[in-house]
């Protein structure tokens, strides 16, 4: 095809290098690029002593050297050239500076080995807990800066093929740190893997809560599709769900019921996206507006997620058993709304407990290690999202997810949904 194009493959100008990187720059507006690494703290030593053969000097130098390796990845990912941060890690862990073209070399001048910390004290600085407690949180500081720069918002539309490099870049991060620190001791490769496992996952997360925004966007502009949602949200028994509800959440009825009208209002209203995300950023305001400044504030926040997640179930099934024909917009509208109050409450957490959000969806990320098969959940979501528009009956087989198994009257959206999913998982 090139050759008929071009006249000749001698003639033609367009090399795949070329054409990759073409398509980086018309990226380029979709990402902030005005971004810059955040300042890293110093590492507090505390009354630890220095392992032998250690100086204060050699900390500072890992500092410097560390930083700017930090700040090199983050001008890689910001051209969008996610394939040599696999060289830089290379680099870095190997202890060889890089040469022009991005490979490692020998080092041969007093210049280089400045540049450098010999193999056998950069694996005895990591093992040495101040220094890797401090690593952590600069790997968190980066990054956090990294998914700012590449989803800077998450509601915003963004090309399937921005979104699908993204996704595989996340799928590589673990392979490439692993082979990279092949010669670091088990302890330190698995601190540093679950920060970059907690930032593949943000990834992931953040790319799939856009591609939901995007479906859900062309419902949210279809007049006939809300008026239906209307009319069944109507037929709900709204008494009932806060009755079967209520023994499990212990929820105050009166927020309940306000909640309710305010869906229902603003629903009617035929708001827009962006005017949801508003409605959603005030429910969690209120909600945990009375924990603010209190330590029980991330376990109110969590609290509020397993009950809003809860609740909103509970008219799913009620819709459910009505076989109301808006079924597939709510259950579209329901998953991008459930996603939607993870990443808020997620941030609400790292702004009360001063952490980045990478940090705290890292809090847990030991128990996943020592769990391979939570490695592969992210999967798992995908394939089940892909089902969203499959043409199974609601009534075949009653052990089968309602996901799987419910029609989705939304052609076009979820049609584009299911091929990101498949192509993505």
């Amino acid at each position: 095809m090139s050759d008929s194009l071009c006249g000749s493959s001698q003639h033609c100008s367009s090399t795949p290098e070329q054409s990759v990187a073409a398509q980086s720059q018309q990226h380029q507006q979709y990402i902030d690029t005005s971004h810059s690494l955040p300042p890293f703290p110093s590492p507090d030593l505390g009354t630890q002593p220095l392992p032998e053969r250690m100086s204060m000097s050699d900390i500072k130098k890992l500092q410097t050297l560390y930083r700017g390796h930090c700040e090199a990845t983050l001008d890689v990912v910001m051209n969008l050239h996610f394939h040599y941060v696999e060289n830089l890690w290379q680099t870095f862990w190997n202890s060889a500076p890089p040469s022009s073209d991005g490979s490692t070399t020998i080092s041969n001048s007093d210049d280089d080995l400045e540049r450098v910390i010999p193999r056998e004290k950069l694996v005895a600085l990591c093992k040495y807990e101040p220094v890797r407690v401090w690593m952590r949180s600069c790997d968190h500081i980066l990054y956090q800066a990294l998914v700012e720069i590449l989803i800077p918002d998450v509601l915003r539309p963004v090309p399937s093929t921005l979104t699908q490099a993204i996704r595989n870049f996340a799928k590589s991060l673990e392979g490439w740190l692993t082979t990279a620190m092949t010669s670091f001791p088990q302890d330190v490769v698995r601190t540093k893997v679950a920060v970059v496992s907690a930032f593949a996952q943000t990834l992931r997360r953040y790319t799939s809560l856009n591609h939901l925004a995007q479906a859900a966007r062309a419902v949210l502009q279809n007049t006939s599709q809300i008026n239906q949602m209307l009319s069944d949200l109507n037929r709900v028994d709204f008494a009932n769900v806060q009755e079967q509800a209520s023994w499990v959440c212990q929820c105050d009825e009166s927020v309940v019921q306000r909640l309710e009208q305010d869906f229902k209002v603003t629903l009617q209203q035929q708001s827009s996206l962006d005017q949801w995300a508003t409605w959603l950023d005030n429910v969690v305001s209120q909600v945990l507006k009375p924990h603010q400044g209190s330590p029980s504030f991330p376990k109110a926040a969590r609290q509020f997620l397993l009950k809003w997640s809860f609740y909103s179930s509970m008219v799913i099934r009620d819709l459910t058993l009505r076989s109301a024909a808006s079924f597939g917009s709510f259950h579209l509208i329901r998953l991008l709304y459930d996603e939607y109050m993870f990443y808020l409450v997620e941030h609400r957490v790292a702004q009360a407990t001063g952490e980045t959000p990478i940090a705290v969806m890292g809090e847990f990320s030991d128990l996943s290690s020592m769990m391979p098969s939570l490695m592969e959940k992210d999967a798992s979501f995908s394939d089940e999202m892909s089902n969203l528009g499959s043409d199974a009956d609601v009534s075949s087989g009653p052990a089968e997810p309602a996901v799987k198994r419910e029609r989705i009257e939304i052609s076009h959206p979820l049609q584009e949904m299911d091929f990101f999913f498949l192509h993505c998982s």
